[in-house]
């Protein structure tokens, strides 16, 4: 057998440290976390907020968290599931229910800060790149400050990531951004098609492939698009949806929770074992003694007798 040198001795594996669960998970970058959480010393502890967007199968979640040694603390959140409140039904996780998330959780955080009326944000968005400055007035609160965060997530162009930061800026907060990752920017001649974002924003690229599907796949179209036509909206549709939603979420975007049938918390506390107390045992051991000797007591002595026999 050749000589096979050993590269890993016991002092190796006796210094070697384990890594973050959540690294070890591959859940967690913390090459990024630690540049997105470290505040500068000269700011006194003032927390450095970052916008948390995260996708799942059914829903965007987009969240204000801020760190602190404790943990890290949500200032507020917004999900597409609550999108159908303000007309959207269909297509929670698209690139326009992205926005519409986003401008919900910017409009939620600035309603709670006290800072809705002096950072509208975009009203009607134009798909041009815009940035929130600071206020006009003397002595006004500079707008509410935030880093886009974006996970595991790959930024490429178009990424519906950038979709809730769009949303998220146009509703009046200021995220340091540019225009590259955004849905028709071209790399060439470096400039931003302002009528393609502003499709995006509006659910243009939907009703696109609505029509284009409906054109060259009937059968398809019905089956792929079915909820869309049991309630009656075609491509067509989409843009005043979506400008309705947007209005709506200025006028109150504040969180309501959801009627729930059932009391889930009543039902888990009807099931649930009660502890007694020294007092409450003894008295059912006494009563159980009780009940044991007025009913089988005196027969089960008589069998015990006979069996002697």
């Amino acid at each position: 057998m050749p000589f096979v040198k050993k590269l890993k001795s016991s002092a190796y594996f006796s210094r070697f440290q384990v890594k973050y669960r959540r690294r070890r998970e591959g859940k967690t970058d913390y090459y990024a976390r630690k540049r997105l959480i470290t505040q500068a010393k000269n700011k006194y502890n003032a927390p450095k907020y970052r916008l948390v967007v995260r996708f799942t199968n059914k829903e965007v979640i987009v969240q204000i968290v801020y760190a602190r040694l404790q943990g890290d603390f949500v200032l507020t959140a917004a999900r597409s599931r609550e999108l159908p409140r303000y007309g959207i039904s269909h297509g929670l996780t698209n690139w326009s229910a992205a926005y519409a998330t986003g401008l919900l959780c910017a409009r939620r955080a600035l309603t709670k800060l006290g800072l809705a009326d002096k950072y509208e944000g975009v009203a009607e968005p134009t798909g041009e790149l815009t940035m929130t400055e600071s206020a006009e007035e003397e002595n006004a609160p500079r707008p509410f400050k935030c880093y886009l965060d974006v996970g595991l997530k790959r930024t490429s162009t178009g990424s519906r990531v950038f979709g809730a930061l769009k949303g998220a800026s146009d509703g009046g907060i200021f995220i340091p951004h540019n225009a590259k990752r955004f849905p028709g920017y071209d790399v060439e001649s470096k400039e931003l098609d302002a009528e393609v974002l502003k499709k995006y924003i509006f659910g243009g690229h939907v009703a696109e492939y609505m029509e284009s599907l409906e054109e060259e796949d009937d059968e398809r179209f019905k089956k792929q698009f079915a909820t869309y036509l049991a309630d009656g909206i075609g491509s067509e549709d989409m843009e005043e949806i979506y400008t309705n939603a947007h209005a709506a979420i200025r006028e109150d975007p504040t969180f309501q929770p959801s009627e729930k049938s059932t009391d889930w918390k009543s039902e888990s506390v009807k099931h649930r074992a009660v502890k007694l107390t020294l007092a409450q045992r003894k008295e059912r051991i006494a009563a159980k003694i009780e009940a044991f000797h007025a009913k089988g007591g005196a027969a089960d002595a008589d069998d015990e007798d006979e069996d002697d026999e």
